[in-house]
C-alpha cells in the first residue's frame, strides 16, 4: 500500500490562517494585539535563522514581534533582568528564550524565570506539571503540532495504541501526555527498550523523536499505522547533504497508512503552534474565550 502523505507545510499554513483570523478579531473587537518576544543570546547560526523566521511569521499574522539579541557573554543576571522586564510588559503575551544557550548560562533557571502564563514554549516546570495532571497549560509547540495533525487525520484518537520513540522533555514526554489526554494507550520507548521493533509493530500511531537518522525501518511499522516523524537529521548521501527523519521514509511509506515527510512534515508546524500559543496566552491574559482548534 502507498501511504497518505500528511503535508505539514500545508497544515501549518492553515493554522497560520486561523491565527491571523483570531488576531484580526482581537484587534477589531477588543483593541488588543498579541505580542511575542523572542530572546536570542549569542551568534548560533541555526538559532539566528530560526529567530528570523519566527519574527517574520509573527508579523505576517498581524501580531507584534519583539526581538532581544544579546551578546554571547551576557551574564545570567542580565538575561534574567531582560526576562523579568518582559514578564511585566503587558504588551508581551508570549516569551521565548531561544535554545541552546551559551554554556555558562543555566537553561533550567532561565526557562523557569519566565512567567508560566507567557511561556509559549511550554517548558516551564509549572506548565509541565499542569500538562502531566491534565490541567490547562501552555503546551510545547512540536508535540502540539503532532497532535493537531493526528486529530485532523483520524478525528478521534480514543482507544488507539500509540508508541512514542524518545523520552525528551521537549517532545517525547509531553507527546505521551497529550496522547493520553486523547485516550490513547501510550508506550514511551527509547534506546534501552527491550525488543523495540516488536513494541513499535503493535502501534496504530508511531511518533519518532530520537534524533537518529532513519533509525526506524519500514518493517517495524504495522500495516496501516500512522507515522509522525519528528526527527530532522542532516546526513551526507551520494556526495550531497540531505535532511532525513528518524524513520526510513521510503520503506515505511510502503506499510504505513499515513506518514509525515522530512522535510515538510512536523517542522513547519512548530512555529505555527508557537503563534497559536501566543494567541491563546493573549486570550487567557484578557479573560477571553480561547481560540478553537488551536489548543490541546
Amino acid at each position: 500500500m502507498a501511504a497518505n502523505i500528511i503535508d505539514g507545510k500545508a497544515f501549518a499554513a492553515t493554522v497560520r490562517e486561523k491565527v491571523a483570523g483570531h488576531v484580526a478579531r482581537l484587534k477589531e473587537e477588543h483593541d488588543i494585539t498579541p505580542g511575542l518576544a523572542v530572546v536570542l543570546v549569542g551568534e548560533d547560526p541555526a538559532s539566528q535563522v530560526y529567530v528570523r523566521s519566527k519574527g517574520k511569521q509573527t508579523v505576517e499574522v498581524g501580531m507584534n514581534s519583539f526581538e532581544h539579541k544579546l551578546d554571547a557573554d551576557t551574564s545570567e543576571a542580565d538575561l534574567l533582568a531582560v526576562v523579568d522586564k518582559l514578564n511585566n510588559d503587558p504588551t508581551v503575551h508570549g516569551i521565548l528564550v531561544q535554545l541552546p544557550l551559551p554554556g555558562h548560562l543555566n537553561e533550567d533557571l532561565i526557562i523557569n524565570s519566565i512567567a508560566p502564563e507567557k511561556d509559549v514554549d511550554g517548558f516551564h516546570i509549572s506548565n509541565v506539571g499542569l500538562l502531566g495532571t491534565g490541567q490547562k497549560s501552555m503546551v510545547p509547540c512540536t508535540p502540539l503540532g503532532c497532535l493537531m495533525m493526528l486529530r485532523d487525520y483520524h478525528g478521534s484518537l480514543s482507544g488507539m495504541d500509540a508508541v512514542v520513540i524518545g523520552r525528551s522533555n521537549i517532545v517525547g514526554k509531553p507527546m505521551a501526555q497529550l496522547l493520553l489526554g486523547d485516550s490513547c494507550t501510550v508506550t514511551i520507548a527509547h534506546s534501552r527498550t527491550k525488543d523495540l521493533p516488536e513494541v513499535v509493530r503493535r502501534a496504530d500511531i508511531v511518533v519518532a523523536a530520537v534524533g537518529r537518522p532513519e533509525m526506524v525501518p519500514g518493517d517495524w511499522i504495522k500495516e496501516g499505522a500512522t507515522v509522525i516523524d519528528v526527527g530532522i537529521n542532516r546526513i551526507e548521501r551520494d556526495g550531497k547533504n540531505k535532511l532525513v527523519g528518524d524513520v526510513d521514509f521510503a520503506s515505511a511509506a510502503e506499510r504505513a497508512g499515513a506518514i509525515t515527510p522530512v522535510p515538510g512534515g512536523v517542522g513547519p508546524m512548530t512555529i505555527a503552534c508557537l503563534l497559536a500559543n501566543t494567541v491563546t496566552a493573549c486570550c487567557r491574559a484578557n479573560g477571553l474565550a480561547e481560540p478553537e482548534g488551536l489548543t490541546a
